[in-house]
């Protein structure tokens, strides 16, 4: 996934209102218990389902590290998931969508301008509009681009054009990304 898809995910699982299980044995617990069986983790997680039936008993209790890490990723999409629903809901109905960036930003604007781009340190509340096209792109499974195009417009309107006071012809072009962070 792009670093637009990954910052998103990542403030999605930081609405998440209690800690998920931390240790091997509670993550496969829990996995159990969302999926009704030990077999369907097992095929999930590519190990046999004696392995799963191990770590639930607490025999096992250290994974490898790929093990470990399927094993977080799973649990951290199934963590409370109404919670972070709401979360989305919210930020695409009232709340809106912050970002943070460190990006090279370039212009096409009027004749006579300075259209060179430049690394920009940026934190700008973009509005609900922008946070549920982005939601939208996200669960349709849109290219990192398109994300990044729906991020750039809404810092186009409201960083730069100060919500349609000024630079009403700038067209703004969102390279090089740095990084970025998406809070909601």
């Amino acid at each position: 996934m792009g670093i637009l898809g990954d910052s998103l995910d990542k403030a999605t699982a930081n609405t998440a209102t209690r800690p998920a299980p931390k240790g091997a044995p509670a993550q496969m617990r829990f996995l159990v218990r969302q999926l009704k069986g030990t077999r369907p983790v097992a095929g999930l997680l590519g190990v046999s389902q004696r392995t799963v039936e191990r770590y639930v008993k607490d025999q096992l209790r250290k994974p490898r590290p790929e093990l470990a890490a399927r094993l977080a990723e799973e649990v951290a999409k199934r963590w409370q998931p109404r919670v972070k629903e709401r979360a989305r809901k919210h930020a695409a109905t009232t709340g809106g969508i912050t970002v943070e960036t460190r990006a090279r930003f370039g212009f096409t604007a009027a004749p006579g301008s300075t259209d060179d781009g430049r690394i920009r340190l940026i934190t700008q509340h973009l509005p609900p509009a922008y946070a549920a096209r982005l939601f939208e792109a996200r669960e349709a499974g849109a290219p990192d681009e398109q994300l990044r195009a729906v991020v750039a417009e809404g810092l186009q309107e409201q960083y730069f054009k100060d919500g349609g006071r000024r630079a009403a012809g700038l067209l703004v072009e969102f390279t090089d990304i740095d990084y970025v962070e998406l809070d909601f």
